[in-house]
């Protein structure tokens, strides 16, 4: 398994970190590779990348969940959507791959976790380490990017 966590405290309440993580149209603005965005609805939304050749990359996602942080301070919120890999050629390379973002209050300010998972498959296993670095370096990116909206 390749999973990659970060943590990061923003001097920015809960509820306007929330607002810009609930929306998959904001994902363009703070998620690294993301160019735009397709069919989003409530549950499901597709990632479009592009490639260094210039060709669009589609990602389906499906959420799993989404609890919003209570707004006086309480409850942290919790989002998670997973890749939808079956019919896809990422199938051949993975099992799952689920990212996870949990907000936490923290003073007047948010705390925030990301973390992806992802279980590689077959003979791509071999690249764990590979993987797992850079999935960290665009966690981190991620956070970079949450911090300036925010």
């Amino acid at each position: 398994m390749a999973s990659a966590r970060r943590t990061r405290t923003l001097e920015t309440p809960p509820a306007r970190v929330w607002q810009v993580i609930e929306d998959p149209h904001h994902l363009p603005r703070w998620w690294p590779g993301v160019s735009r965005m397709e069919a989003v609805q409530s549950d499901t939304w597709t990632e479009v990348f592009m490639t260094k050749k210039g060709r669009p990359v589609r990602v389906d996602l499906r959420l799993l969940e989404s609890e919003q942080p209570d707004s006086g301070g309480g409850s942290p919120g919790c989002r998670s959507w997973e890749q939808e890999l079956i019919g896809t050629p990422f199938e051949r390379l993975l099992n799952e791959a689920v990212t996870t973002i949990q907000l936490e209050p923290a003073g007047e300010g948010t705390k925030i976790k990301i973390e992806l998972r992802q279980k590689l498959r077959g003979y791509s296993r071999v690249g764990a380490v590979m993987l797992r670095r850079a999935t960290g370096r665009k966690l981190d990116e991620a956070l970079d990017a949450l911090e300036r909206i925010c």
